[in-house]
């Protein structure tokens, strides 16, 4: 989906939150150590601005310059507790990321990406991101890729937090961490935004709106609308200028074919 303020203690594996000093602003550090927090009950993503339950989905869709994308999230059965070193005794939840696209909008769809997320909650209600599987077909040379696969304790990678358990505004923080592969970061804006999806026609208060970037991608940026009081999410991205909004629109897929594998072809050939 979608999507620099990263430091390290030596020794451990930490995500750092900065509020900068802007316009008389007081600043204030926050540093979350992964080592420190405690996982009761980690594959229960309850957080109330991003929750997870098992077998439900959200779906989104957008109508972008390629064609009519839709995308589906859903928390599977699914727990994952074979994580490199020092995440060795932690479990997490599998959460599959389908995106379709139709380039001619008539509901016949191409599976472009299949991914599968791993998050946990921990006690302080932040859902931390351990990293995903993924595979995604690439019309332009016509072969599958699994770029920007990444797994915490693996290579360097580390986990980050996706969505805080207390989210302040002006707080940014490292959502993901393997070098020149995965370098998501994640900023909280506002915690009072009213919300208003065009297709549910529903108008939600209240909403954490963030921004997202990585420094491998320069310029181009998401924000995030999480909304507690309706549960959804309507994402819009910002690309060189250009605004794409990809909205919420419920629980299941519009009318169309979503074929449930990517292209028969074969693996994209190494550089």
């Amino acid at each position: 989906m979608n999507k620099e303020l990263k430091s390290y203690l030596a020794g451990a594996i930490s995500v750092f939150a900065t509020i900068g000093v802007m316009g008389g602003a007081t600043a204030a550090n926050l540093e979350i150590d992964f080592e420190a927090a405690t996982f009761t009950n980690p594959t229960t993503i309850d957080n109330e601005y991003w929750p997870h339950v098992i077998g439900e989905s959200h779906v989104y869709a957008a109508e972008t310059e390629d064609g009519c994308e839709v995308n589906m999230v859903m928390a599977t059965m699914g727990i994952k507790s074979d994580f490199g070193e020092l995440y060795d005794d932690i479990s997490a939840l599998a959460v599959d990321d389908l995106e379709w696209l139709s380039e001619e909008c008539d509901g016949d769809y191409v599976l472009m990406e299949k991914t599968t997320d791993w998050y946990a909650q921990d006690d302080d209600d932040n859902i931390w991101y351990l990293g995903e599987e993924t595979e995604a077909y690439d019309d332009e040379l016509d072969c599958l890729t699994e770029e920007g696969a990444w797994e915490a304790g693996d290579d360097g990678a580390e986990a980050g937090i996706v969505v805080l358990g207390t989210p302040i505004k002006g707080l940014a923080y490292q959502q993901e961490y393997l070098e020149d592969e995965a370098e998501d970061m994640g900023k909280v804006l506002n915690l009072d935004v009213t919300v208003e999806l065009e297709t549910l026609e529903m108008t939600f208060t209240d909403c954490m709106r963030t921004k997202e970037w990585t420094p491998l991608e320069r310029g181009q940026i998401e924000h995030k609308f999480y909304c507690p009081t309706g549960g959804g999410l309507m994402l819009i991205k910002e690309l060189d200028g250009k605004t794409v909004r990809v909205e919420y629109i419920g629980d299941t897929l519009p009318a169309g074919d979503f074929p449930d594998d990517l292209p028969d072809v074969d693996a994209c050939l190494e550089d």
